[in-house]
């Protein structure tokens, strides 16, 4: 074939290839990318408000919750938030006005817990909140258990309110600090125990001259019974209340959440 008709076929051919190419093309949606999210576990800590509380995250209602309550009570209910910088507002959920907003950093697929506590004996004084990262990866060995202490006792203990907190097992002689000390509105890194029934105690100072302040018992704040702690769960052991509140509900004592 000479060079002219190679072109006249070329010609000709094109327009049919070019057709079927615009065939070939599906007319497919762009997919609607999905936002960043983490979540957040909000408690009702706030001892000095006797009226129950509202979360919002960027203007929408995430949970109510009387105190003591940890967003659903026994099993916490994580609210998903978006990731980055969201305004949390409580307010008054009696009076539907607003006790204080704060501006949080949330990481993508992160969980947090983010505690309303009273930070005054005043009860005509606002609360407060604490958002703190909950880190629930699996521990090291599988028949361990995770756990921490928060400290959101006001003016505890009486006496000596500047005393950090710490977690700690109870010995034959004293007692054997499990975490780090936590001072006011502060949380320890969680650390790894032994799993199974155990009457963890609050302290402070260390043996033989610390104090022990409070039995976490069965973590419902009566002082007294055991918890078990299962291998691989992470539990967040609050101490929450007032000194000197009249409420002996509202007065501190030890509390267990489980996080998983």
């Amino acid at each position: 074939m000479n060079l002219s008709a190679l072109r006249s076929s070329l010609r000709v051919m094109l327009p049919a290839v070019l057709l079927l190419a615009s065939c070939s093309k599906k007319d497919e949606p762009t997919p609607t990318p999905v936002p960043a999210t983490g979540s957040i576990l909000f408690i009702n800590a706030a001892a000095n408000i006797f009226v129950g509380i509202k979360a919002f995250v960027n203007a929408e209602e995430k949970t109510s919750l009387t105190y003591g309550i940890n967003g659903g009570g026994t099993t916490p209910q994580y609210q998903s938030v978006p990731a980055g910088s969201p305004t949390i507002r409580i307010d008054n959920a009696a009076a539907n006005t607003p006790y204080f907003s704060q501006t949080v950093t949330v990481g993508k697929d992160q969980k947090y817990s983010y505690f309303v506590y009273s930070n005054s004996s005043d009860v005509n004084a606002a609360p407060v909140g604490l958002l703190v990262p909950d880190e629930l990866g699996a521990p090291s060995v599988p028949t361990k258990a995770k756990i921490r202490l928060v400290n959101l006792a006001y003016g505890f203990p009486a006496g000596n309110s500047s005393a950090a907190l710490s977690l700690s097992q109870s010995q034959p002689v004293g007692f054997l600090a499990l975490t780090g000390a936590a001072g006011f509105a502060a949380a320890t890194n969680f650390v790894e125990i032994n799993s199974g029934a155990a009457d963890l105690l609050v302290t402070t100072g260390v043996t033989p001259t610390g104090t022990t302040e409070l039995h976490v018992g069965d973590g419902t704040g009566a002082g007294t019974g055991t918890k078990t702690f299962e291998a691989g769960k992470s539990y967040t052991i609050v101490v929450r209340g007032v000194v000197g509140n009249q409420d002996p509900v509202r007065q501190p004592k030890a509390f267990i959440i489980q996080n998983n």
